[in-house]
């Protein structure tokens, strides 16, 4: 059985989703806040699951 993996967005593609800008997502990194991130040398990735938890958490209900 193969197992099933996220997978790894880049900075560009995370921005568009989430409408924010790479400076902003990368001044998040700088600051140790905003989405969990995987580096691989100077490589930023995010996990798929993660963002949409990102998002998810987010979330402002209308109280109604």
């Amino acid at each position: 059985m193969e197992e099933q993996y996220d997978r790894l967005l880049n900075q560009k593609e995370v921005a568009e989703w989430i409408g924010m800008s790479e400076a902003w997502m990368e001044q998040c990194r700088f600051k140790g806040v905003g989405i969990p991130f995987i580096k691989f040398g100077r490589a930023c990735r995010y996990r798929k699951s993660e963002v949409q938890r990102w998002i998810n958490e987010h979330a402002v209900g209308t109280g109604i």
